[in-house]
Order: structure tokens, then sequence, then C-alpha cells
């Protein structure tokens, strides 16, 4: 994977949209706003590459192991030193990472299963996306991009001009409580929108920037706010200033389906890449789980290093070594139900607390 310094820097883009006043209209907009975690935490679970990810969860492991058998007072030493350990050790490992190798690969071929179909089922994909995208070149005045990254940033750059449109329209109005929450709101947008279309520029679709950049667009709390906005003060609006909300909240709910369907292209993308990086991880893995068991014993690694017994350093790395698949497994999984859990509402609907 690719792309980790842009997806770290979008985390590191925060209090470049706060604005004066309510923060309920001015609210947070990036996800690491939103969801008040560390720039650490975020950086494992989402931008980091994984295969940086497996590398940290490997050495852990690694670490965890020589660690634990070291320096515990319980006799796990001379346990290590039989035959019969290292037996069982790496045959149960060798079943382990043909089963689950197999379960695996099995699982994101079911998933990706769904694009199959016989030839009346993907014509109607085929009729919804080109519906979908005449609909976007209506809004946004030219050929819908083919880029998803172009095709999202696009999108948020019409939600941009609208706002803009609207605080114009508002800035004549004689309400000041409105015309101070529209500046509020509206100013919040755009500075979100600048943010992510710089994002979205150099993005690359197969990477997490994309995806990452279209998260950090808060458009759900945006389109509540434009119904609020509306109902809060319809008898102070104009009919051409309900015109502007009204196209503010069509771009804004333009945007949504957008990113569904791009983050559904990523996830079949990195199930498709995780069959392939465990495939490729399971073949080594079987071979050091089998020199293990067919050659190693007691005596095959004599002596210590660092002060630590180098069978201790022999079965460690082998061990760590066989669960590459499963940690190759765990570090693209985590990045998915991670996205998945801060994405199930495709409405406005504020899920997590640190948003309220």
């Amino acid at each position: 994977m690719t792309g980790t310094d842009d997806a770290e820097n979008g985390m590191a883009g925060v209090s470049d949209v706060e604005t004066a006043g309510d923060s309920d209209i001015g609210t947070a907009n990036t996800m690491r706003e939103r969801a008040g975690e560390s720039r650490l935490k975020l950086w494992l679970l989402l931008g980091a590459s994984r295969l940086q990810v497996t590398a940290i969860l490997a050495l852990g492991v690694f670490v965890s192991f020589v660690a634990f058998v070291t320096l515990t007072p319980s006799p796990l030493y001379p346990q290590l030193q039989t035959g019969d350990t290292i037996e069982t050790m790496f045959s149960t490992m060798i079943g382990a990472i043909i089963t689950g190798t197999t379960l695996v690969v099995t699982i994101g071929q079911l998933v990706l299963s769904q694009e199959n179909g016989p030839l009346g089922d993907q014509r109607d994909r085929m009729e919804n996306a080109m519906d979908f995208r005449d609909f976007t070149e209506e809004l946004i005045g030219s050929p819908s991009p083919a880029d998803p990254s172009e095709f999202l940033r696009q999108l948020v750059f019409v939600a941009e001009l609208r706002a803009k449109a609207l605080r114009d329209r508002v800035a004549d109005n004689d309400d000041d409580r409105l015309r101070a929450e529209v500046d509020e709101f509206t100013d919040s947008l755009v500075g979100n929108a600048e943010l992510v279309i710089d994002q979205l520029e150099d993005a690359t679709f197969g990477s997490f920037d994309v995806l990452f950049a279209a998260l950090n667009f808060n458009y759900g709390w945006k389109i509540f706010q434009v119904e609020r906005i509306a109902n809060e003060f319809e008898d102070s609006l104009s009919d051409e200033e309900l015109s502007d909300l009204d196209d503010l909240k069509t771009s804004l709910s333009l945007f949504g389906p957008a990113r569904e369907h791009v983050k559904t292209l990523y996830f079949e993308w990195e199930l498709v890449t995780l069959s392939q990086m465990i495939l490729y991880a399971a073949v080594p893995a079987l071979v050091i789980a089998g020199v293990m068991l067919t050659v190693v014993d007691a005596g095959t690694f004599p002596g210590r290093t660092l002060g630590v017994a180098n069978v201790t350093w022999a079965i460690g790395a082998a061990f760590t070594a066989t669960l590459v698949p499963f940690l190759l497994f765990a570090a693209y999984v985590i990045r998915i139900v991670t996205v998945a859990k801060r994405t199930l509402a495709i409405e406005p609907l504020i899920l997590r607390d640190s948003q309220r």
C-alpha cells in the first residue's frame, strides 16, 4: 500500500476549519476531530500502510515471545529444548496456516461474487451507474470524471461554490442571527471543503488516500444544518435563499452515495489484495513450519546471544514468521471494520458521542 504520508498529513490537518461561535454549527469536520482519539491510534488503524502495521504486530509478537520465555519464573526454556514442544507447536501451525488461508481466500471470493451475475443484472448495474453520472454531470456542469478522486473532488468543489453563493445571498438579509449562523456554517464548510480538495488532488485509488480524504468531509452534519437553517429561519428567508439552501443540500446529498460507492470499490480492492498477500505469506510460513518440524531439535541452536538462549531466538522468529498470514489478515481487517463502523449511516444520523 502507498500514500501513508498523505494520509498522515490528512490526520494532522486539525484546527484548520475551526470557527468562532456556536460549536454546534461549526462542528468538528475532519475524522480525527470527530473521533476524539490520538493521532497515533488513527495512524495505526487507518493511515499506516498495512505492511507497516503487519511488521509492527510481528515485532510485538517476537519481542513478547522472547521476553516471556526468558523472564518468566516458570521453566519454559527447558520445555523449548524438548523435541515434543517444537513438534507440537509447528505441526499445529501448519494446520492453522492451511485452514486459515483457505478460509480467508474463500470469504474474499464470496464477497467478490456479488460482482458476478447474468447479463440482465449487469445491465441494471450499468444503467444505475450511468444515471448517477448523468445527474452528476448536470450538477458539476461538465462530464463526470473517470478518476474516483477527481470525481469526489468535483462534488466537494460544487458544495463549496454553493456554500459561498449562499453566504453572499444571505449577506443582505435583515435577520442578524440568520446572517451570523449562515456565515459560521459556510465558513466551516468552505474550510473543510478546501482541506478535502487538497487531499484528493494527488490521491490515487488503490491507496487509502482517496477514501481517507472522503471520510474527512462531514457531509451528514452539513445536510442537517442546511435543513435546520431552512426550517428555523423559514420566515426570514427569501425564495432565492431557500433555493440556494436546497441547491447546497442537493450537492451534499449527492456526495453521500458517491463516497459509499468508492468505499465499496475500495473494500473489494482491499479484499483482493488481502487474499494475494496471505497466499504470498502462507507459502514461506509453511516452509518455515515444516523445517522447524523436521530439522530442528534441542541441540540445533546451542549457546546464548545477548543473554538469551539461541533456541529461544530461533523458535520465536519461526513462530512469528508462521503467524504473518494471520497478522496480515488482522492489519487489513482492522482498517476495513474501522471505516465500516465510522460510515454506518449514509443519512444525517449522529452515531458517535464525540460528534454530539
